[in-house]
């Protein structure tokens, strides 16, 4: 009684905030794609799937962060069951163009709007034979719908912070039995796994999987990017500032400037988390009297001395620009508790010297086991970020030493993927 009050109680709310869910939605902002005609389809208004398959097997994904961490298990997926239809939705317009760019017969769809009538009609469409659900996306309405239609669903690559966990605390009524709809849970770290626990899911019902981010692989192909893109730095220092949320890229052009006068030839590279804010972060750049350029407008791919600040106003291009820097900042650090940072796998992957602001909850495990052997520091203002690349400019070997130990990190917590595959195929068989 007390879920199903709940749940009327969120339906109703959502009913009156979904106006301006929508207008922040489709609103335009420069570097966003347009839903175009496409709106329809977050109403359930979903375009019959191309081809006929026995099998639809649906990953949500809600934007670009949950696309990039499931972009091998997607891929994979269509591999391994080339008779089946791999549909992602997303939420966001940004999200769908990560899909459209993966090329491998992937269909994509906006995810409906959680509302019971709109999820109904969009799998009266659809026809799903499994829902993987990607990170902790917990929708009520969705949930529950597609429970009662018999699709079995999985949580995968689930993650649950001790501050998410606290707030679930506080609507435990609607969370806990949206949660007990899914057939299995596979959580990122144990920590994980104990606070769903924590919060009702049946023991039974939750695993530890590990991480699908630490399951990237560096291809030939990125690999060259990588070295082409060195090449036209020529012979500069490169600290990388990446996944910056607005408050940071102030943050790290305050601690270029610092840096310059000791180190004349750094290179600041740039690469905001959201690309609506690629127009804001070159007015800052140039506000601040430092000369940029934006990697979109550069006709010549060998940048100028002169130049201060490399503008990555891309996007889905961030593993080759990490393996041209020298050195790493991940964003989302430095905001105090807002946001908990973004995940190191990749600088550490590609054997990069990391750091980080005191704000990284989201990734505390990996974190901590990165910071035990020297591959990730942490720095509290612009001056201790300044401080950290004039001590490696100085003396980089300590440094290097440690990200080549943060390598071996990464590669001894692989394996989520194939774990997450075996489960999967219990679902599909």
């Amino acid at each position: 009684m007390k879920a199903r009050l709940a749940r009327l109680i969120y339906t109703a709310v959502l009913a009156l905030v979904s106006p301006i869910l929508l207008w922040g939605l489709y609103r335009k902002r420069p570097n966003k794609p347009e839903f175009g005609i496409r709106w329809k389809e977050h109403f359930g208004f979903t375009p019959v799937l191309r081809g006929v398959s026995a099998k639809v097997i649906w990953i949500h994904a809600v934007s670009v962060g949950e696309v990039l961490a499931s972009k091998r298990l997607i891929l994979d997926l269509k591999a391994r069951y080339v008779d089946a239809t791999i549909l992602v939705t997303t939420t966001t317009s940004t999200g769908a163009e990560q899909v459209a760019a993966m090329e491998a017969g992937i269909e994509h769809r906006y995810m409906p709007i959680d509302f019971s009538w709109c999820v109904r009609r969009f799998l009266h469409v659809v026809k799903p034979s499994l829902l993987l659900v990607v990170e902790t996306e917990v929708w009520p309405n969705t949930l529950r719908t597609v429970k009662k239609s018999g699709v079995p669903m999985l949580l995968v690559n689930a993650r649950l912070s001790e501050k998410s966990q606290n707030n679930y605390q506080i609507i435990k009524d609607l969370i806990s039995p949206s949660l007990a709809h899914f057939n299995q849970i596979l959580t990122v770290h144990d920590d994980d796994t104990d606070r769903f626990i924590e919060l009702g899911v049946a023991e039974t019902r939750v695993s530890t999987m590990g991480s699908l981010k630490y399951d990237v692989s560096i291809s030939e192909s990125i690999k060259d990017q990588s070295e082409l893109l060195k090449t036209s730095y020529t012979g500069r220092l490169v600290f990388v500032a990446a996944s910056t949320h607005a408050g940071e890229d102030e943050m790290m052009l305050e601690a270029y400037k610092l840096t310059k006068v000791h180190v004349p030839n750094l290179l600041l590279v740039l690469v905001p988390r959201h690309p609506e804010r690629f127009d804001s972060v070159f007015e800052n750049i140039v506000s601040m009297g430092l000369l940029g350029a934006r990697k979109t407008q550069l006709k010549d791919q060998t940048l100028e001395d002169s130049v201060d600040v490399y503008l990555a106003d891309t996007m889905g291009e961030m593993l080759h620009i990490l393996g041209a820097s020298d050195m790493v900042f991940m964003g989302g650090s430095l905001l105090g508790k807002k946001v908990g940072g973004h995940n190191f796998v990749e600088p550490a992957l590609l054997s990069k010297p990391c750091l980080t602001g005191p704000s990284y909850y989201n990734f505390q495990d990996i974190a901590t086991q990165l910071m035990s052997v020297g591959a990730l520091n942490v720095a509290e203002d612009a001056q201790a970020v300044s401080k950290y690349i004039r001590d490696f400019q100085a003396c980089p070997a300590p440094y290097e030493q440690g990200a080549t130990a943060g390598l071996s990190i990464v590669k001894a917590n692989q394996g989520a993927l194939s774990r997450a595959l075996d489960i999967i195929d219990e679902y599909i068989a």
